[in-house]
């Protein structure tokens, strides 16, 4: 069994990949394949090793850290949000209601001011304004 990468396909790691020599220089055959068998063997007896030593707490860790992290989603930051969202809503009627009186009046006189300006191009050269 090999580690598996991020999409869930083998990831082998090859002596190969690891250990090359260079195009045109080579060790004796017996070199070679004694050290691959040290490297295979080291590389399997370690990762062995190292999963039966920390696989358990590795994964009583990250279980407590999703376990904390839902329970954070769920019950603290989905309702402050819900929370934020309704006190959002009601400062939201106030303003609009302090804007609508205060400030609407003055921009529809504005508005009514500025649409009776009218812009013409008179048969000279000049811009007519009227």
């Amino acid at each position: 069994m090999y580690p598996r990468n991020f999409f869930g396909a083998p990831k082998k790691v090859e002596f190969d990949d690891v250990i090359a020599e260079p195009e045109g220089t080579y060790s004796v055959d017996c070199v070679w394949k004694t050290a691959y068998k040290i490297f295979t063997g080291t590389k399997n007896c370690c990762y062995k090793f190292l999963t039966i030593l920390c696989a358990f707490p590795i994964a009583l860790a990250v279980g407590c850290s999703f376990a904390i992290l839902s329970f954070q989603h769920i019950w603290c930051i989905g309702p402050a949000i819900r929370h934020f969202r309704i006190n959002c809503h009601i400062i939201r009627l106030y303003v609009r209601t302090c804007l609508d009186s205060c400030l609407a009046p003055c921009c529809t006189d504005m508005g009514l001011f500025f649409s009776r300006i009218r812009i013409a191009k008179g048969p000279g050269t000049d811009d007519q304004v009227v």
